[in-house]
């Protein structure tokens, strides 16, 4: 019974930026479960914290996880300003990226103000209408289907 190696430890939850992540990933696929992180942004977090991307997350140590938390807060200064999720915010006017609860937040509270402005976008919006110039004319019907009826042919 000797010749078995003992496999570390592995959490199965990893809690990073008020998410919990699934701990039997890898790196790089396990921090895709922050909303506003993606599979490229995660691998640059994961080089820039001097973590293997292919490594599992729920086997890093405590000092290999703070090192991830570090990068992602600073995120801005990780990855190139074009990556960025929200640049010039029309708030604040600064390049900045959010992520989680945060970017929820944000994405209601821009289509909250064009609503309020009425703008084409937002009447869009409130009407549960498609807003990106996609065809409404076949596609995205609702409700009870609208055919031709057909007169009887009587014999």
């Amino acid at each position: 019974m000797a010749d078995i190696e003992e496999t570390p430890e592995i959490q199965h939850l990893v809690r990073i930026a008020n998410a919990d992540l699934d701990g039997h990933k890898s790196v790089q696929y396990a921090l895709t479960g922050l909303k506003g992180i993606g599979i490229r942004t995660a691998r640059i977090l994961a080089d820039d914290a001097k973590i293997d991307p292919t490594e599992t997350i729920g086997s890093l140590n405590n000092a290999k996880l703070e090192k991830l938390r570090k990068s992602i807060e600073d995120f801005e200064n990780v990855v190139p300003w074009w990556m960025l999720n929200r640049r010039r915010d029309p708030l604040t006017g600064d390049d900045k990226h959010l992520t989680g609860v945060d970017l929820m937040l944000a994405v209601t509270d821009d289509i909250n103000i064009m609503k309020k402005t009425h703008s084409y976008k937002g009447i869009r919006h409130d009407h549960g209408l498609r807003v990106r110039g996609q065809r409404t004319r076949s596609t995205g019907r609702t409700g009870a289907t609208v055919g031709v009826s057909r007169k009887r042919v009587v014999k």
